[in-house]
């Protein structure tokens, strides 16, 4: 690089896919002929090994990463959400994006007046109003993967049309690669599957943490400017589970596979859903503020502090629930928001019989996944 003076304004391109996948969406392509190229932006970590040789580290983003830090939304927007995050995705003005946008429909419109704010922050902000069409949640999710962005609700990461289990894209086994068992018809699969290294970042719910982040139990007091009324509403993690998805409780009857359970926690013998003063949020809302007669949700007002309840519980599940890490061979065709299956063998010494660990085997969706390759092989490390 001595000979090459990078001035943060070059691109990169290359292609990546695992032999013997299908489809488009299998390969990552940032060819400048047919995909997107990632923009260059910094160099670190420069330093010289040995006479001749210096290692250094080349940070690229894509080029919405960069036009959202060169442009700002001052826009109105009156129509149904997702629709406002679509036209700011495409604007020539804002991010100008030629990826593909994956969306869920949103059950609500509002009018939304973004204040000279980056796109990204537009979105998000959009993003914290917006509820899915066909389940109960609050919220979406704007994220970028290798494939394209995507915008949709931690309901339709782990089920579809707010109904049916979705499917997982990958099984992932925590087993020795036998590629001499006879058994074995697919042992380029089977190796596939299997997992190379896994740690847990995070193997139990920090029950402290989560007390004070509202997970359980959340006070939301709305101010009503318009009519200078107040209403105070209380979310109850146990009450509301059954009206919420989640990764392992999709149909089968099965009983609720509570984070924490139902169960007394002090000498008064509520259980830790029962103390909604564990929280306090205080908002203010008001109908009106476009002449229209709805809430800070576009629906009634007076749903604005459940709204806030179940948002705020249900984002510090997804962030402060049990976190698992993945050392896999590459699979090109994985990207952040698919299911996983993980089947980890239980340590019980009596288990003979290749019984699974019940608390941590099942259904995880992938939130992060950094790629690694070298001249050897391809590796992905899953979170």
């Amino acid at each position: 690089i001595a000979k090459l003076e990078m001035q943060g304004t070059e691109r990169i391109s290359f292609t990546l896919s695992t032999p013997g996948a299908m489809g488009d969406r299998s390969i990552i392509n940032a060819s400048e002929s047919t995909g997107h190229p990632f923009h260059a932006y910094k160099i670190t970590d420069r330093k010289q090994l040995k006479p001749g040789t210096l290692m250094y580290t080349i940070h690229f983003g894509s080029r919405e990463f960069m036009r959202n830090l060169r442009t700002k939304v001052s826009q109105a927007y009156n129509q149904r959400l997702d629709r406002a995050v679509y036209n700011i995705f495409l604007d020539e003005n804002y991010l100008d994006s030629k990826k593909e946008l994956t969306f869920e429909p949103c059950g609500n419109s509002d009018k939304i007046v973004v204040p000279n704010m980056r796109p990204f922050d537009a979105i998000n902000m959009i993003a914290s109003k917006s509820m899915p069409e066909k389940s109960n949640g609050v919220g979406y999710y704007f994220y970028e993967t290798t494939k394209g962005f995507h915008f949709r609700s931690w309901d339709n990461m782990i089920s579809s049309n707010g109904k049916q289990e979705r499917p997982i894209k990958q099984e992932f086994y925590y087993m020795p690669m036998n590629i001499t068992d006879p058994d074995i018809e697919d042992k380029i699969n089977h190796d596939f599957k299997s997992v190379e290294h896994y740690r847990f970042a995070n193997t139990f719910h920090d029950v402290a943490a989560n007390t004070m982040l509202g997970t359980y139990s959340h006070r939301v007091i709305s101010h009503n400017l318009f009519d200078k009324s107040y209403a105070i509403e209380d979310y109850d993690y146990h009450y509301d589970f059954e009206f919420s998805k989640h990764t392992e409780t999709q149909g089968g009857g099965e009983l609720p596979k509570y984070a924490v359970a139902m169960s007394p926690v002090d000498e008064d013998q509520n259980t830790v859903s029962d103390y909604p003063e564990s929280r306090v949020s205080l908002q203010s809302t008001t109908q009106f503020l476009h002449n229209e007669n709805t809430g800070s949700y576009g629906l009634d007002v007076a749903q604005d502090g459940i709204m806030t309840g179940k948002r705020v519980a249900q984002r510090s599940q997804v962030m402060q629930g049990t976190a698992l890490k993945l050392t896999v061979k590459g699979q090109s065709y994985l990207e952040a928001g698919d299911l996983i299956e993980f089947k980890l063998r239980s340590v019980d010494e009596k288990n003979t019989d290749g019984a699974e660990d019940p608390q941590y085997s099942g259904r995880y969706v992938i939130t992060k996944i950094r790629h690694q390759i070298n001249p050897e092989k391809y590796t992905m490390a899953l979170e």
